[in-house]
């Protein structure tokens, strides 16, 4: 049984000050989880994690892992200058986007992050900022299907993201001619998967080829970057990924391929943003209406416009009423929110504790896109984020919406 970071009393005192819906954040269980994942990579020297700022883009949570020695992984403009606000600069920062605007390259590029090309097209982009940096990443894509332990996790064939095999090392041949001086790899082959054999698998394969790579074109490959994709156990009987033999894996397959080849100075980095901080965060809301048709329905204050996940991809996502964790769940509900769209469900046929008006209702592991995924349809405001401290205490990191933010960038009234 799954139950939250924050009791019920807590969540009562909480409420008091602020008004549900919002997203909770447990600072203690983030540091903490930086730290073990830090620990498990300590054997190599160089290691980063660089915080993918799409999964929690709140200045608060980027400065809490910036204290726990994280970098930022960015993909857009606005990424970037948040991340810089915060105060991260150079290579704390990897600038990994795709389809990319020049003016976002030069930008990060005025910042001095690491930038991660995604096609080898952008090599004429670097050829147009004021002097070629002296790392430069590539990101790979191997095609095909990409298998553990004989099953298919995903199909990187059918992603839009990466270079070729052949790529690889055209693109290499050519950014040596524009002066880089050493080299980054990095590809992104699964998502959320808790099997602990997926960072070891991939970094094998981005060894090898790395290899392959300082072989062919005699490239100094100085990082490899195994991206994101580690998930975390959003059901109650799933057990979480083990980091610890994650790291281990990874050390094994770094002693047997690079090593060897005379690569024993690559610095390992990651690209994590589910892991580092889904379990930390939680979407409090409250039971405001009942319905019973053929269905029995619990409707929140919260939307699909507050948790995209369960509508957009059935995701599923563990409920607790607060005050109720060790009640029965004799009571079968479709949890709802108020949007004129019939996906906008938290859970379907969800067994739970009977539920009546005013209770207060969690939904778990909304850690990570769970908020950065809101969005204003139907005039739905985005809702607060807020810090439980480490002493107990609550920070509110971002305040609600308001009607006025809705309407900023109009004109009103219209004028004909």
């Amino acid at each position: 049984m799954k139950r939250p970071f924050v009791s019920a009393e807590q969540l009562r005192h909480i409420v008091e000050e602020h008004p549900t819906p919002f997203h909770l954040y447990d600072e203690a269980g983030i540091r903490k989880n930086a730290r073990r994942l830090n620990k498990a990579f300590a054997w190599n020297p160089g290691f980063r994690e660089y915080f993918a700022v799409k999964a929690t883009p709140n200045p608060r949570i980027l400065q809490i892992l910036q204290e726990e020695g994280c970098g930022v992984d960015c993909a857009t403009l606005t990424e970037l200058l948040l991340a810089e606000a915060v105060g991260f600069s150079g290579r704390e920062m990897m600038f990994s986007s795709n389809m990319t605007p020049f003016q976002d390259f030069a930008y990060a590029y005025g910042l001095g992050a690491i930038l991660n090309l995604d096609d080898i097209s952008d090599i004429d982009y670097l050829e147009r900022l004021p002097n070629i940096p002296e790392l430069v990443c590539c990101r790979y894509n191997p095609g095909g299907d990409f298998s553990l332990s004989n099953e298919i996790m995903d199909t990187p064939g059918e992603a839009k993201y990466g270079f070729t095999r052949e790529q690889l090392t055209t693109g290499y041949r050519r950014l040596m001619d524009l002066g880089v001086r050493k080299f980054g790899l990095h590809a992104f082959l699964a998502s959320n998967t808790t099997n602990s054999e997926y960072y070891p698998v991939l970094a094998r394969l981005l060894f090898e080829t790395a290899v392959e790579l300082h072989k062919e074109t005699g490239a100094e490959i100085s990082l490899i970057n195994l991206s994101g994709g580690i998930g975390i156990p959003y059901r109650p009987h799933e057990q979480p990924v083990d980091i610890e033999a994650v790291g281990e894996g990874v050390r094994q397959a770094y002693a047997e391929v690079l090593a060897p080849a005379g690569l024993e100075n690559v610095a390992i980095a990651a690209e994590l943003g589910r892991y580092m901080l889904g379990p930390y965060g939680c979407l409090v809301a409250t039971a405001i209406r009942q319905k019973e048709t053929y269905k029995h329905y619990i409707g929140l204050d919260a939307c699909a416009a507050n948790l995209m996940r369960p509508a957009m991809y059935r995701a599923y996502h563990h409920i607790t009423v607060a005050g109720k964790e060790d009640w029965p769940c004799d009571h079968v509900y479709d949890v709802v929110g108020g949007l004129c769209e019939n996906n906008d469900k938290f859970a379907i046929d969800r067994p739970l504790p009977r539920i009546e008006l005013g209770d207060l209702v969690v939904i778990h592991d909304t850690g990570a896109h769970g908020f950065s995924m809101g969005y204003n349809y139907n005039g739905k405001l985005r809702s607060a984020e807020l810090l439980l401290r480490a002493d107990g205490s609550v920070e509110l990191i971002r305040r609600a919406e308001t009607p006025a933010d809705y309407f900023a960038t109009l004109e009103l009234p219209i004028r004909k």
